[in-house]
Protein backbone atom coordinates (compact mmCIF):
# COMPACT_ATOMS: atom_id res chain seq x y z
CA UNK A 1 0.00 0.00 0.00
CA UNK A 2 1.09 3.36 -0.13
CA UNK A 3 2.97 4.93 2.49
CA UNK A 4 4.51 8.57 3.01
CA UNK A 5 7.26 8.45 6.21
CA UNK A 6 8.35 12.18 7.22
CA UNK A 7 11.34 12.55 9.29
CA UNK A 8 13.66 15.55 9.97
CA UNK A 9 11.48 17.84 12.10
CA UNK A 10 12.54 19.47 15.64
CA UNK A 11 13.28 22.31 17.67
CA UNK A 12 15.41 24.83 16.03
CA UNK A 13 15.94 28.81 16.46
CA UNK A 14 14.71 31.59 14.18
CA UNK A 15 17.16 32.03 11.62
CA UNK A 16 18.30 28.41 11.69
CA UNK A 17 18.18 25.15 9.44
CA UNK A 18 16.26 21.87 9.04
CA UNK A 19 16.05 19.25 6.34
CA UNK A 20 12.52 17.42 6.05
CA UNK A 21 12.66 14.14 4.44
CA UNK A 22 9.26 11.87 2.79
CA UNK A 23 9.91 8.21 2.47
CA UNK A 24 7.62 6.76 -0.20
CA UNK A 25 6.41 3.44 -0.81
CA UNK A 26 4.28 1.59 -2.40
CA UNK A 27 4.04 3.38 -5.61
CA UNK A 28 5.84 3.81 -8.83
CA UNK A 29 7.45 7.06 -7.10
CA UNK A 30 9.40 8.70 -10.30
CA UNK A 31 6.25 9.19 -11.99
CA UNK A 32 4.45 11.52 -10.01
CA UNK A 33 4.45 15.02 -8.42
CA UNK A 34 5.27 15.19 -4.40
CA UNK A 35 4.11 18.41 -2.25
CA UNK A 36 4.57 19.50 0.85
CA UNK A 37 2.22 20.99 2.78
CA UNK A 38 1.98 22.51 6.82
CA UNK A 39 -0.57 23.24 9.18
CA UNK A 40 -0.06 25.46 11.80
CA UNK A 41 -1.98 24.96 14.99
CA UNK A 42 -5.77 26.87 15.06
CA UNK A 43 -4.96 27.52 11.33
CA UNK A 44 -5.71 25.75 7.81
CA UNK A 45 -3.36 23.15 6.17
CA UNK A 46 -1.16 25.08 3.52
CA UNK A 47 0.89 24.35 0.16
CA UNK A 48 4.52 24.71 0.88
CA UNK A 49 6.25 23.17 -2.04
CA UNK A 50 5.61 20.79 -4.86
CA UNK A 51 7.85 19.16 -7.75
CA UNK A 52 7.17 17.08 -10.58
CA UNK A 53 8.36 13.82 -11.57
CA UNK A 54 11.75 14.70 -12.85
CA UNK A 55 12.54 17.50 -10.44
CA UNK A 56 12.79 19.88 -13.60
CA UNK A 57 10.18 21.78 -11.99
CA UNK A 58 9.00 23.33 -8.57
CA UNK A 59 6.63 25.59 -6.86
CA UNK A 60 6.78 27.51 -4.02
CA UNK A 61 4.16 28.65 -1.34
CA UNK A 62 4.45 32.54 -1.16
CA UNK A 63 5.38 32.64 2.44
CA UNK A 64 8.31 30.42 2.07
CA UNK A 65 9.69 31.23 -1.54
CA UNK A 66 13.28 31.86 -1.25
CA UNK A 67 13.75 30.08 1.80
CA UNK A 68 12.24 26.66 1.37
CA UNK A 69 13.92 24.26 -1.33
CA UNK A 70 12.23 21.34 -2.19
CA UNK A 71 14.19 18.03 -4.27
CA UNK A 72 13.81 14.71 -4.79
CA UNK A 73 16.06 11.77 -5.28
CA UNK A 74 14.28 9.44 -7.01
CA UNK A 75 16.63 6.47 -6.77
CA UNK A 76 15.58 6.67 -2.85
CA UNK A 77 12.57 7.05 -3.66
CA UNK A 78 12.81 10.23 -1.23
CA UNK A 79 11.43 13.74 -1.35
CA UNK A 80 13.43 16.67 0.79
CA UNK A 81 12.74 19.84 1.95
CA UNK A 82 15.72 21.95 3.15
CA UNK A 83 14.49 25.06 5.18
CA UNK A 84 16.83 27.99 6.10
CA UNK A 85 15.95 31.40 7.66
CA UNK A 86 13.31 29.28 9.74
CA UNK A 87 11.13 32.38 11.40
CA UNK A 88 8.32 31.48 14.53
CA UNK A 89 5.69 31.56 12.00
CA UNK A 90 6.81 28.54 10.61
CA UNK A 91 6.17 25.98 12.98
CA UNK A 92 3.48 23.46 12.00
CA UNK A 93 3.36 20.16 11.59
CA UNK A 94 4.95 19.47 7.94
CA UNK A 95 3.36 16.51 5.80
CA UNK A 96 4.44 14.70 2.71
CA UNK A 97 1.54 14.21 -0.47
CA UNK A 98 1.19 12.39 -3.51
CA UNK A 99 -1.74 12.43 -5.30
CA UNK A 100 -2.77 9.34 -7.73
CA UNK A 101 -5.26 10.08 -9.96
CA UNK A 102 -8.50 10.21 -7.65
CA UNK A 103 -6.95 9.58 -4.49
CA UNK A 104 -4.74 11.21 -2.78
CA UNK A 105 -2.65 10.40 0.21
CA UNK A 106 -0.52 11.64 2.51
CA UNK A 107 1.87 10.91 5.71
CA UNK A 108 1.27 10.74 8.96
CA UNK A 109 3.85 14.27 9.63
CA UNK A 110 6.36 15.94 11.69
CA UNK A 111 6.29 18.67 13.86
CA UNK A 112 8.71 21.90 13.35
CA UNK A 113 9.05 24.16 15.92
CA UNK A 114 10.76 27.68 15.65
CA UNK A 115 11.67 28.83 18.97
CA UNK A 116 14.40 30.59 20.78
Amino acid sequence: QVQLVESGGGLVQPGGSLRLSCAASGFTFSTYYVSWYRQAPGKEREFVAGITWSGGRTAYGASVKGRFTISRDNAKNTVYLQMNSLKPEDTAVFYCNVRLGANEYWGQGTQVTVSS
